[in-house]
């Protein structure tokens, strides 16, 4: 299945050029909390297994005039593999990889969805596309094995981890407001048999700046699921972004950015520098050695 938010948070199943509304069947009677009807859909599964599905009689909307939204607008946590394609350690010259630098975590109030726009936060700093392969975790997962990582994942996403190339940790320069694109949907796991053979493609404005298949990570899927889950538990929701090829590159007010990995979806979005601004005026910054605030 492929599943996704829509028209305010409704939960639709992806059925060739339409949606078909299966908030009340997957995700129970409404409200739903900020995380979503979908994220509600993937704990009750992890707690009473898969729901059956009845779709007769049951609301079919166009795909074409769609609101969709992230499917899953706030995720439990983020987690980041740093460098964990060795063409992209050859390109930005680093001498560590995922193996000495382990995981980081993104904010999760960074996540927006396809259509919407990356919102540049600097004039003078470089900000990256980076495309990646998301996990998104089914079943609460510690301490698991390699070989039992999988029967922990609910399905699979695009995820653009959008990066500013400054002196920040990485959990800061990862996690600006908009910098966390996901979706178009969660293809559930049964309809990937194999996760570290995808081939993906990123392009920027029509340039391809990336080409690679998941093949070539360092962690592939499931180890990557068992090395997380040694230092921190995963919980139904939690998204893995497994990290991005070598062809990361600088974003440019007006710049269409299109992921693309093959079985799981194509996701687009645009970039709005209009509210950038220098580096040198971000809050907190202090100038010539001095504290940026009035002098007492």
């Amino acid at each position: 299945m492929r599943l996704t938010l829509f028209n305010q948070g409704r939960l639709g199943l992806v059925d060739g050029d339409f949606l078909i509304d299966v908030t009340e069947q997957l995700a129970g009677p409404g409200p739903h909390s900020a995380s979503g009807a979908l994220h509600r859909h993937i704990e009750s599964t992890a707690l009473h297994g898969a729901a059956t599905v009845d779709l007769t009689g049951a609301l079919r909307v166009p795909l074409s005039g769609a609101a969709l939204e992230a499917p899953l607008p706030l995720p439990g946590k983020i987690v980041g593999a740093p460098v964990n394609y060795l063409d992209h350690k050859a390109e930005m010259e680093y001498t560590t990889s995922v193996a000495e630098l382990g995981v980081f975590l993104k904010a999760n109030s960074s996540v927006i969805g396809p259509g919407q726009d990356v919102r540049l936060p600097y004039t003078d700093k470089r900000t990256d596309q980076e495309g990646e392969l998301g996990v998104v975790i089914g079943r609460t997962a510690s301490h698991v094995t390699s070989a039992d990582a999988l029967d922990h994942v609910f399905g699979y996403t695009c995820v653009l981890d959008i990066s500013v190339r400054s002196g920040e940790d990485r959990s800061t320069r990862k996690s600006f407001d908009t910098f966390t694109p996901l979706g178009p949907w969660v293809v559930t796991a049964d309809e990937v048999p194999d996760p570290d053979a995808l081939d993906l493609r990123c392009d920027v404005s029509g340039t391809t700046r990336q080409r690679t298949s998941t093949a070539d990570l360092i962690f592939g899927v499931r180890e990557l699921i068992a090395y997380t889950s040694s230092v921190m538990t995963l919980h139904p929701g939690d998204v893995i972004a497994t990290g991005t090829p070598a062809g990361v590159g600088p974003l440019a007010h007006g710049d269409r950015i299109v992921l693309e990995i093959e079985r799981v979806g194509r996701l687009e979005v645009g970039v709005d520098g209009s509210r950038a601004v220098p580096y040198g005026e971000r809050p907190g910054h202090r100038a010539h050695g001095r504290d940026s605030r009035a002098a007492r």
